[in-house]
C-alpha cells in the first residue's frame, strides 16, 4: 500500500508535480508561467502536508496498535481527500491569517512573486522537518512563508505584529493545553475504570459515557474547524448541536458495550479492546476535518495566484477553481501514501508506549482543546495540541510510576539501588524526541520566513 523505496517515491511526486503543471498549462486560457509554476509549488506543498500533517492523527492509532499501517494510511487518505473537496470551501483568504495586507503590495506582479515564495518556501520547511522526523505545522510554515515574503515585499511596516503575537503565543498553549486536557482525560480513565476491583463493570458504566463525551467533542469539532470554510458556526451553536448527539451516543453505546463486554477476562488488555473502535473512528474525523482545513494551505496561495494573473488585481478573497482544489487533495493523500509512514511511527511509537486508552485520550483532547480554545478565543495549532496531547500522556505516566517508586520505597519494599533503577526506567518519553520537536517548532516561522526572503528575492529576478 505504502512506498518504502525513496526512489519510487521520489520518481512519483515528480510526476504529480509535472501533472499539477501540465493541468495548470491547460486549464488556463493564458498559460500564464506564474499559473503553471504555483500550481507545481502548491502540489509540493501539499505532498509534504500529507507526509507531515496527517500522522499526528494517525500516529496514535497505529502506535496503539487499533489500526494498521496500510489501514490507517488508507482511511486517512479518503477522509483527507473527502475532507479538502466537500468541506474545504470555495472561497479563501489569500494572505494567510491577515499577517500582511494586500494592499501593501506595489503591483500585482509583486504579490504573485511573494505568494510564490511563501508557497515554496513553505514546502520546503515542511519537506525539511519531515526528513529529520519533527511533526510542525503546515499553517505555520505558510504564515512565517508569507511574513518573509511580504517584508521583502513591503517593508516591516506591512506585517501585523499583533498578529503574528497571537500566533507566537500559540506555540505555548496549543501543546499545554492538549497535554493536560489528555493527561487529565487518562488520569479519570485509571481511577474511574482502570484501578477498579471489577474492571469490566466499571467499564460497562464509563466507556459509553466517554463514547458520549466523544461524540459531542468531535461533533463540535467537525463544526469550528473541520466546516470553517463551508460555514460560520459559533460555539454556542456547535455545542447546542453537539450535546444532544452526545447524549444520544452514549445511550444507544451502553448496550453495545454490555454485549462486546460479555465473556471477556477481568484485566487491562481487555479494558483496550473497548477502546479500539472509538480510536479509529476518533483518528477519521480528526483526518477529515485536517483534510478540510488545512489544504487551504497548499490551496490558498495557489488559488490567490490564480485569481490574481486572471483579473490583474490583487483581492483579500479568492474563489478556489476545482482543479487547484483536486491538487491540493490529491496531493496531500500520496503525500500520505508515499512518504507518511515515517512520521506516522515516530508520533505513534517513539515519543512515548501508546495503547488504545491513551491514543484515545489524545485523540479526544484535541478536539476538546479546539472547542475551549475557541471558546476562549486562544489561537492554537491542531499539530501541538495532538503532539502535546502524546507528551501529556507520557509525562503523566513518568510522574505516576515515580509516585510509585516513592511509595515503595517509603514501605522499604524495595533498597535504594532498585528503586534508582526504576526511575531511570522510567523516563516513559524520549528525549531526544522531545526536544527536536520543540527545537523544530520554536524556529518554523522564522526559517520559513527567511527562506521566503530569500526565495522572493530569486524569484523576482527569475520571473
Amino acid at each position: 500500500m505504502f512506498v518504502s523505496r525513496p526512489l519510487v517515491g521520489v520518481g512519483m511526486s515528480l510526476l504529480l508535480i509535472g501533472l499539477a503543471a501540465l493541468a495548470a498549462g491547460m486549464v488556463t486560457t493564458q498559460g500564464s508561467l506564474y499559473v503553471v509554476v504555483a500550481a507545481a509549488f502548491g502540489a509540493y506543498m501539499a505532498l509534504n502536508i500529507g507526509a507531515n500533517d496527517v500522522a499526528n492523527n494517525m500516529g496514535p492509532a497505529v502506535g496503539a496498535k487499533a489500526l494498521s499501517m496500510m489501514g490507517a494510511i488508507a482511511i486517512a487518505a479518503i477522509c483527507e481527500s473527502a475532507g479538502a473537496l466537500l468541506a474545504g470551501g470555495d472561497v479563501v483568504s489569500t494572505i494567510s491569517k491577515g499577517i500582511v495586507s494586500p494592499a501593501s503590495f506595489a503591483s500585482p506582479e509583486a504579490f504573485i512573486v511573494a505568494m510564490l515564495a511563501a508557497l515554496l518556501s513553505a514546502a520546503i520547511w515542511v519537506n525539511l522537518a519531515t526528513w529529520i522526523g519533527a511533526p510542525v505545522s503546515t499553517t505555520h510554515s505558510v504564515v512565517g512563508g508569507v511574513l518573509g515574503a511580504g517584508v521583502a515585499a513591503a517593508g516591516f511596516s506591512a506585517v501585523s505584529w499583533s498578529t503574528m503575537g497571537a500566533i507566537a503565543a500559540s506555540w505555548v498553549i496549543s501543546p499545554f493545553m492538549g497535554g493536560v486536557i489528555a493527561a487529565l482525560m487518562l488520569a479519570f480513565i485509571n481511577l474511574a475504570i482502570v484501578y477498579r476491583p471489577q474492571r469490566i463493570e466499571a467499564a460497562r458504566t464509563w466507556v459509553p459515557a466517554l463514547i458520549g463525551v466523544m461524540t459531542a467533542a468531535f461533533t463540535g469539532y467537525l463544526a469550528i474547524k473541520g466546516l470553517s470554510h463551508v460555514a460560520d458556526i459559533g460555539v454556542g451553536t456547535a455545542l447546542a448541536i453537539a450535546l444532544p448527539l452526545g447524549l444520544i451516543a452514549g445511550i444507544i453505546s451502553r448496550p453495545l458495550i454490555r454485549v462486546q463486554s460479555q465473556g471477556l477476562p477481568d484485566e487491562e488488555k481487555s479494558l483496550n479492546a473497548l477502546f479500539r473502535l472509538p480510536l479509529v473512528v476518533s483518528a477519521a474525523l480528526l483526518s477529515f476535518a485536517h483534510g478540510a482545513n488545512d489544504v487551504a494551505n497548499a490551496v490558498g496561495p495557489l488559488a490567490a495566484i490564480v485569481g490574481t494573473d486572471a483579473s490583474g488585481l490583487v483581492s483579500g478573497q479568492v474563489a478556489i477553481p476545482l482543479w487547484v482544489m483536486v491538487i491540493g487533495a490529491a496531493g496531500i493523500s500520496f503525500g500520505l501514501i508515499l512518504f507518511g509512514p515515517k512520521l506516522i511511527r515516530m508520533v505513534g511509537n517513539q515519543i512515548t508506549k501508546l495503547n488504545p486508552m491513551r491514543a484515545y485520550c489524545v485523540a479526544l483532547s484535541a478536539a476538546v482543546t479546539v472547542i475551549a480554545a475557541s471558546w476562549l478565543g486562544l489561537p492554537v495549532s491542531s499539530t501541538h495540541i495532538a503532539i502535546g496531547g502524546i507528551f501529556g500522556v507520557g509525562f503523566y505516566r513518568e510522574w505516576h510510576a515515580e509516585r510509585r517508586v516513592r511509595r515503595l520505597k517509603k514501605t522499604r519494599r524495595r533498597d535504594r539501588t532498585m528503586a534508582q533503577e526504576e526511575r531511570r526506567r522510567r523516563k516513559l518519553v524520549r528525549r531526544s524526541h522531545f526536544l527536536t520537536i520543540i527545537a523544530a517548532w520554536l524556529i518554523t516561522v522564522p526559517a520559513a520566513a527567511l527562506l521566503s526572503a530569500a526565495t522572493s528575492l530569486i524569484l523576482s529576478q527569475l520571473l
